[in-house]
């Protein structure tokens, strides 16, 4: 099949797809929320061991996630901003995963995770209504639905409930992160959708930690059929605290032998300005995925990575 006849057969997930990003633009600013643009060339990222960023040229990168300019935007004084952009991260390429990807994010001072959370709830309730997919459909043979009576989980009570230990505050990374999507998250979504929240303070670079128990960040993350689609946390404002979480990740980058980079610098003086605030990353991608029981994201974009 040529390409001309590849991407005809495509036209009606693009078409769920456009309407997937209208509904979640009007959605926003039904609410008062200011769409915003950011670089998609950035100079400074956050230091992330686990994620490779793609270098533009000889001192910038294009964004992992337009993360840490909106938030010198909230330090700027916006209240509710989103944004919905390309992003690009090296050496991703699979069924659930492209080297560029697009992700809706949005922004909210004086709240915390929880309402983020709410805001999920309400999200995907609207956007299932607007692609037709209220009343529930089968993706990949298992029927899915929205609603908003969902799962929630501790990440303490799936781990003990579907591995059978107990990540404390200094568990082991890898042991975690390979337990979590071989173990964890094939559990999670069926058929609503699951929050899996209260993160180990080790997994949670840019998050806030409960006040009642530092071990664990108020961070969640949002999974439908055993995928993950979106990542919030509310955030950590403490510009001494960032910094040290930030070298410490540019540590563990050398130990593991990736390349540094410089620290965020115009990202931490904004902290000083910074209230408290909580966002979300929202795979578009993903959902589009899920809505048009694809198995694959090249079938939901128009050129797929090569």
């Amino acid at each position: 099949m040529g390409e001309r006849e590849i991407l005809a057969a495509k036209r009606a997930r693009l078409e769920l797809r456009a309407q997937v990003l209208n509904s979640a633009r009007l959605f926003f600013s039904e609410r008062g929320f200011l769409e915003v643009q950011t670089p998609l060339l950035a100079f400074e990222l956050a230091p992330e061991p686990q994620i490779e960023p793609i270098p533009a040229d000889e001192k910038g990168f294009l964004v992992t996630s337009p993360e840490l300019f909106m938030k010198r935007l909230l330090a700027a004084g916006y209240e509710k901003i989103f944004q919905i952009s390309p992003a690009f991260r090296r050496g991703e390429r699979g069924r659930r995963h492209h080297p560029e990807f697009t992700l809706l994010e949005w922004y909210r001072i004086g709240v915390d995770y929880g309402a983020l959370q709410q805001d999920c709830r309400e999200l995907l309730t609207t956007l299932c209504r607007g692609a037709g997919r209220d009343r529930g459909w089968f993706y990949q043979k298992r029927w899915l639905e929205a609603g908003e009576d969902w799962q929630v989980l501790t990440v303490r009570e799936a781990f003990r409930e579907f591995v059978g230990w107990d990540p404390g505050l200094d568990s082991d990374e890898t042991r975690f992160d390979t337990d979590l999507v071989e173990k964890v998250e094939p559990h999670l979504g069926f058929p609503r959708p699951c929050i899996l929240k209260d993160y180990p303070a080790n997994q949670a670079a840019l998050a806030r930690l409960k006040p009642d128990d530092p071990s664990v960040a108020e961070r969640f993350e949002l999974y439908w059929a055993g995928i993950e689609l979106a990542n919030g946390f509310s955030e950590l404002t403490d510009a001494r605290e960032q910094r040290r979480r930030f070298e410490a990740a540019l540590e563990m980058r050398r130990q593991l032998g990736y390349p540094p980079y410089p620290l965020p610098e115009a990202f931490l003086d904004s902290m000083a300005h910074l209230p408290p605030c909580a966002g979300i990353a929202f795979g578009i991608d993903r959902l589009v995925m899920l809505l048009a029981d694809a198995d694959n994201l090249d079938q939901v974009v128009a050129f797929p990575p090569e």
